[in-house]
């Protein structure tokens, strides 16, 4: 092999490891992306778009990590950037949708509900960049950012979808937007579902549920995401109520 071809085949190399590399961030932007159009369709009044833009968000954010991970292009940028493109695709967007909806006509306490969720956000970012290498992989620490942005999005998709007044679900708006700003900071776990292994067997009921909630989903599919991510929400005040209930059970046993 003469120089020429080594160099050539050194540059192709180089062009192969930047392609993949680059990758998973071209997930990340396609993300943020998502969610700055939520926002300016929000800003034009077009919120059935802005919801289903915060979704589509969802599924690209998802896509990110696992492209990184197989291809073995994880990287300390990469990282840093898919934090910040969720900080307004699933922090700024939603609060300023929903406030662009409906919080607006309750002066202080529609913007109040906003910050609050956008503030939660940010702490919940913080707080799982700061102890991703020390969690219990099984389980999240307060209700992950894309499902409270899902909680959110999926409320005023679903409203718009029905053809009522969002005047009309005013205050109910109000305490969807806390209650996912809120349970976002809280010591509350929720299943993470990382331990699940696609290789392994699963019973035929499981198959049919995913069957059934892929039908559902084509039928109905802001109904069907909103009621699922709002009982992924109320989940963790379940399992941790459980946890509880268990431990103290525990002592007691111990003790008697």
């Amino acid at each position: 092999m003469d120089e020429y071809q080594v160099e050539r085949r050194a540059m192709k190399n180089r062009v192969r490891r930047r392609g993949i590399y680059l990758l998973p961030n071209l997930f990340t932007t396609a993300a943020l992306f998502a969610g700055f159009y939520a926002i300016v369709q929000a800003m034009n009044n077009n919120f059935d778009q802005s919801a289903v833009a915060i979704f589509v968000a969802m599924v690209l954010d998802g896509l990110d990590g696992r492209v990184a991970r197989m291809t073995r292009t994880q990287s300390a940028f990469g990282a840093e950037y898919d934090s910040l493109a969720d900080m307004v695709s699933f922090g700024a967007a939603p609060a300023l949708v929903i406030y662009e909806w409906v919080l607006r006509d309750m002066g202080k306490l529609g913007w109040i509900a906003a910050f609050v969720y956008v503030a939660g956000a940010a702490l919940r970012l913080a707080r799982f960049n700061t102890l991703l290498e020390v969690a219990d992989k099984r389980w999240f620490q307060g209700l992950p950012s894309p499902s409270a942005a899902a909680v959110v999005a999926g409320f005023v998709w679903i409203v718009e979808d029905l053809g009522y007044a969002p005047a009309g679900f005013r205050v109910l708006a109000w305490f969807v937007t806390v209650f996912a700003g809120l349970t976002m900071v809280s010591n509350l776990k929720y299943y993470s579902f990382k331990t699940i292994n696609l290789k392994k067997s699963v019973p035929f009921v499981a198959i049919f549920l995913i069957v059934l909630f892929v039908a559902l989903l084509s039928y109905q599919p802001p109904l069907v995401l909103f009621a699922a991510f709002v009982a992924y929400g109320v989940s963790g005040y379940i399992v941790s109520g459980w946890l509880m209930l268990r431990a103290r059970r525990s002592r007691a046993a111990d003790a008697g």
